[in-house]
């Protein structure tokens, strides 16, 4: 089952490389991921929604969210799991950003920008598609980019996901924390 997986994952990334790449587009796609950096993007929304009073709980869940989604995804499932990045494996494809020194298993920036939509979707419907349109984007780069496995994405989008409906369930149950954002 995992080398079938592996094989899934090879394909995919085989088809991006050779059916995908152009100037524009790798330009677009390292930009992309640059506002996935550390969930920047992410974080300066939530900064943003602190600012005004009615909207600041949702800025502390973005915010708790993505603290969940690093410690699940960066401390405990990177270092249990150890995958390797693809670009060590295919060391003929042209890396375009800095190569990462962490493992690949789940997508960091994928975990993140989903955890971050899932709060944001529940909150403001009406931006709903802008927000999986820029947490795809974001998703899908790191799989252009070949930092990831398409499984290290998909396990990012279910973990972010996880950490979102987890984090929103905290902050509707524990009363103690309604007080300290408002």
């Amino acid at each position: 089952m995992v080398q079938l997986i592996q094989n899934f994952d090879n394909y995919i990334l085989m088809y991006i490389i050779h059916n995908m790449h152009s100037h524009i587009m790798d330009k677009t796609m390292i930009i992309i991921t640059f506002l996935g950096n550390m969930g920047a993007i992410w974080v300066v929304i939530s900064l943003f929604l602190m600012i005004n009073e009615k909207y600041r709980s949702i800025g502390f869940m973005i915010l708790g969210a993505l603290v969940l989604n690093l410690v699940l995804g960066d401390v405990i499932l990177k270092n249990l799991v150890k995958r390797t990045r693809p670009f060590i494996y295919m060391t003929q494809v042209q890396i375009l950003i800095p190569k990462p020194l962490s493992y690949s298993f789940p997508s960091g920036h994928t975990s993140a920008a989903f955890a971050s939509a899932g709060i944001l979707i529940k909150h403001f419907e009406k931006y709903t598609l802008e927000v999986i349109v820029l947490a795809s984007l974001i998703a899908f780069s790191r799989l252009y980019l070949y930092i990831h496995y398409p499984s290290d994405v998909l396990a990012g989008v279910i973990l972010g996901i996880l950490s979102s409906k987890i984090t929103m369930y905290l902050f509707d149950k524990v009363k103690f924390l309604r007080p300290v954002i408002k």
